[in-house]
């Protein structure tokens, strides 16, 4: 299967939560006035766009229409698909993936069970077959398997890695992994490090730590804060984002779990609202489930197929906007 094709099939469920209801409700309308409106933002609400991002995509739908005056149903459930896709690749946001000359290293963060450790090993394998030359840095030294863990991962994609004995100061091991890296020159070193919530302070001033020791005594050319996202978790992923971004600054977020969730709307919350780019995606357990995040090839899978195919009972002429009754 192709990327294009294990992508469609991961947002399924967000396909049926959003944009199936929308095209529906577009079907089924008899004029285009407050009370469809009203539908459609609802639709996108409950499928975790956020309250925010709903109104303002509504608005824009709602200006497109007065604007263009589509001629039938199956053109202004276009405008809508445009709207919406619009909405996925905001203007001006850099390119998460534009690395320095030299060594790069990415602290990959996140709270308990957001998918870090597997995320890391999946961001080695990706940027390996890429050419670039990876390290990883076992910087969880808390959880007893998580160094287990990610050496599996290293062996999995080919990569070195730097560990320490459990319990260990994660600021060594990462000092440790800086120094290694350099002498190899590596392009990336990607360091996965203990699960935190993000209330608790000691624990986030970790992660600055983590951030002195790499690039003013390690001296790393660039340094970055990847935070892991359980895509599950809906609306409740803009608060961690928010408090962690608080102590260590968020430069990109890796969204796992897309496959198994109909919350896949936050990913228009995420770019709508907290400005955050977003690095990668993840739709399934295997090495090649995670690939960077393409608005285009997202919208595609989630929005694309929403023809004239899903529209020909809605030919008819709009009729012309009133208010609800």
């Amino acid at each position: 299967m192709s990327w294009l094709q294990r992508l469609k099939g991961g947002l399924t469920r967000t396909k049926d939560a959003i944009v199936n209801k929308v095209a529906m409700t577009v079907r089924r309308a008899v004029a285009v006035n407050d009370e469809f409106w009203e539908q459609i933002e609802e639709i996108l609400i409950l499928g975790d766009v956020g309250m925010n991002t709903a109104v303002a995509m509504v608005d824009e739908m709602r200006q497109r229409y007065r604007q263009n005056k589509p001629r039938d149903m199956e053109e202004l459930l276009g405008m809508i698909s445009q709207v919406m896709a619009g909405k996925l690749q905001p203007e001006d946001q850099r390119d998460p993936l534009a690395f320095e000359p030299g060594l790069n290293v990415i602290m990959v963060i996140g709270v308990n069970g957001s998918g870090k450790t597997t995320s890391t090993g999946k961001l080695a394998n990706y940027f390996s077959a890429q050419g670039k030359k990876v390290m990883l840095a076992a910087c969880d030294t808390f959880r007893a398997a998580a160094v287990e863990q990610l050496e599996i991962w290293a062996n999995r994609a080919d990569v070195p890695i730097v560990r320490h004995q459990a319990g260990t100061d994660p600021a060594a091991v990462m000092f440790d992994a800086v120094e290694s890296a350099r002498a190899r020159n590596v392009d990336i070193l990607l360091a996965d490090t203990a699960g935190r919530l993000h209330t608790k302070h000691n624990l986030m001033e970790e992660l600055k730590k983590l951030q002195r020791v790499a690039v003013e005594k390690g001296g790393a050319a660039s340094f970055r804060s990847w935070l892991v996202l359980d895509a599950t978790l809906g609306q409740n992923s803009l608060n961690q984002v928010k408090l962690f971004n608080e102590s260590v600054p968020v430069d990109a977020l890796v969204i796992t779990k897309l496959d198994g969730t109909a919350k896949g709307g936050i990913v228009f919350a995420i770019q709508g609202e907290i400005k955050v780019p977003i690095a990668f995606i993840g739709v399934g357990e295997k090495l090649e489930d995670m690939m960077p995040f393409r608005a285009a090839e997202f919208s595609q899978a989630l929005i694309g197929d929403v023809s004239s195919d899903n529209v020909t009972e809605t030919s008819e002429e709009i009729a012309e906007e009133q208010p609800a009754q």
